[in-house]
């Protein structure tokens, strides 16, 4: 089943206590460390724009890419409400295409850990590697193997809000490394009637030499690994990382070509 498509509806609900100005801070901050302070930025898997929105008050020309319509929608009517010129577009990570490269590519909330074929992987960055800027900057997060393992793995979760709840059971493979989770939601219509949806998503836990690895194949230089919203290494109980890498080639084939690329 397609994910994220009744959870769409009430998922600002249940992610409320996300810090979202803080990431954005912190994403800020990253750019900021490799001159990036505006200009074009590519959000890659952005749901419903809650990030999106706050990149772009700051200053940056965002463009927004998720493969889900309903979360789209969602952030589209944040659009019409705060004004801000965002672009939105409708495509899978794996084979998004732009007009044109951005000064830098982010990716948050662990989206990329739906990214479940490390081949796939591979070719998320490869294409960020082309859309990229000459040296420009890709920052991206991921749950780590020990989230998976010891804090989500084979838990349910469960939350009810007035109008809305959900059940949330995780189960997960240490040998495949992916976690897969069922979500029951209900959502309250008219009345004391509620609407049940069910969801079945799936994420992979890739090692940090996995990652690692990845964005090398891609074409790009890795520049850091960190314990998330640090600068600090990775601990053995990090839940979260964050990767910088960047964008590699474009400016070797510009000086080969005399200042012009084709």
């Amino acid at each position: 089943m397609e994910a994220y498509t009744g959870f769409a509806e009430v998922y600002d609900t249940f992610m409320d206590n996300i810090p979202y100005e803080e990431w954005a801070d912190y994403v800020q901050g990253l750019l900021r460390e490799y001159g990036i302070s505006d200009g074009l930025v590519l959000e890659l898997g952005c749901g419903t724009g809650s990030l999106t929105e706050i990149m772009a008050s700051k200053g940056y020309d965002m463009i927004g890419v998720d493969s889900s319509g309903d979360m789209l929608q969602e952030a589209m009517e944040k659009r019409q409400q705060s004004g801000l010129d965002i672009l939105y577009l409708l495509q899978d990570m794996r084979e998004f295409e732009l007009y044109g490269t951005v000064r830098a590519v982010v990716c948050i909330c662990d989206s990329l850990n739906y990214i479940t074929e490390y081949k796939d992987l591979v070719q998320v960055f490869s294409l960020v590697n082309n859309y990229l800027d000459p040296g420009g900057i890709f920052v991206f997060d991921c749950n780590t193997e020990y989230k998976y393992r010891e804090i989500m793995g084979n838990r349910t979760i469960a939350e009810s809000r007035e109008d809305c709840s959900f059940v949330w059971e995780n189960e997960y493979d240490a040998e495949s490394g992916i976690n897969e989770y069922d979500l029951t939601i209900f959502v309250k219509e008219e009345g004391e009637l509620f609407r049940r949806y069910e969801e079945t998503h799936y994420q992979r836990a890739y090692s940090i030499d996995e990652i690692k690895r990845a964005v090398l194949e891609a074409g790009m230089e890795l520049v850091a690994v960190y314990d998330a919203f640090t600068r600090q290494d990775v601990r053995e109980n990090s839940e979260r990382v964050y990767v910088v890498a960047r964008e590699r080639g474009k400016q070797a084939q510009t000086e080969a070509k005399g200042g012009c690329v084709e």
